[in-house]
């Protein structure tokens, strides 16, 4: 996140230590998302930071989450993962999205050199030619592990075809996961990347040592969460002091709290029943955690207690 009163450098710089914080507390893996035309988010391609990431640390796994296929020749997107992977064996993955990462409609059609949002059939090329490509790079040594990001029951068609791990997006589509998840388990087929059903939930977590603490670090979050529900991308990461103030409307309370309650959010023994839950409903072979929270301490922390009070990984 960039917060506000800082600079894009001052992001970049904290993606550093973060990934070196995560090492050291032992969580398996951390992946970057895309994003374009966003003042909260930045726009750092997930490549690079991954690139950077794992030069910075020496055990973690790295990847995008994700990395969007329409916006990339897929030969781009397999040299470049093959490449990392060759570098940093048994340490890459290569999460693959749908979505444009923005809501600017001009940005979008720059990534995409004019054209449209690609359509589910061109979507379906794409990755099937990532991964084909991908194969193609195996003379450099370790493939990189692939991805399927979802949120619908389209993508999760997709990854149950080509025989792909599905990263879950709970922490955007909440009421979506169930369908996603039965879809994607009804459907699969093996492949030489993934043998069974294999499955990542993403969810957004805020872990502080009381629930007062909790609900004040996740406020700005819930700003820029209200702005995107809206269409607007340009809405700036404020401080917990701004956000404690920003007038939300009561449908916007009404719908920020029905989110909050589906993802983990509290103490730290409410946040570790709340994942144990989860895990326990969706049957996800793993959880993966979003903290967007403003300061770079108080977000090792939620992840320093998550690991305290579950074992986390």
């Amino acid at each position: 996140m960039v917060q506000t009163g800082t600079k894009a450098v001052d992001t970049l710089r904290d993606t550093t230590a973060f990934a070196q914080e995560m090492e050291r507390l032992g969580y398996h893996r951390l992946w970057y998302a895309e994003h374009h035309h966003s003042p909260a988010i930045g726009a750092f391609p997930p490549v690079v930071l991954t690139a950077h990431g794992a030069a910075s640390t020496s055990a973690i796994r790295l990847g995008s989450g994700g990395v969007l296929a329409p916006n990339h020749a897929p030969i781009t997107v397999a040299e470049q993962f093959g490449t990392l992977a060759a570098l940093h064996p048994d340490r890459i993955d290569v999460g693959i999205g749908r979505g444009p990462g923005t809501f600017d409609e001009a940005t979008a059609r720059a990534l995409r050199r004019g054209a449209g949002p690609a359509t589910d059939a061109e979507y379906r090329d794409d990755v099937a030619a990532i991964l084909s490509f991908l194969v193609d790079e195996v003379a450099l040594g370790a493939l990189p592990e692939p991805w399927l990001l979802a949120s619908s029951t389209a993508g999760a068609a997709l990854a149950a075809e080509l025989g792909l791990p599905v990263a879950v997006a709970h922490h955007i589509r909440p009421d979506n996961t169930r369908a996603v998840l039965e879809g994607y388990r009804a459907a699969f087929t093996p492949s030489r990347w993934c043998e069974r059903p294999r499955v990542l939930l993403c969810v957004e977590t805020v872990c502080a040592e009381t629930e007062e603490e909790a609900q004040w670090r996740g406020g700005p979050m819930n700003v820029v969460k209200a702005g995107l529900l809206k269409g607007l991308s340009d809405i700036p990461f404020p401080t917990p002091a701004e956000a404690a103030v920003h007038p939300f409307t009561e449908e916007e309370r009404q719908g920020l709290a029905g989110f909050r309650a589906q993802q983990a959010v509290g103490t730290p023994k409410a946040v570790a029943d709340r994942l144990a839950q989860l895990a326990d409903e969706t049957g996800a072979d793993e959880l993966m955690l979003t903290t967007p929270v403003y300061d770079l301490r108080d977000r090792v922390r939620s992840y320093e207690l998550v690991k305290e009070y579950t074992g986390a990984q």
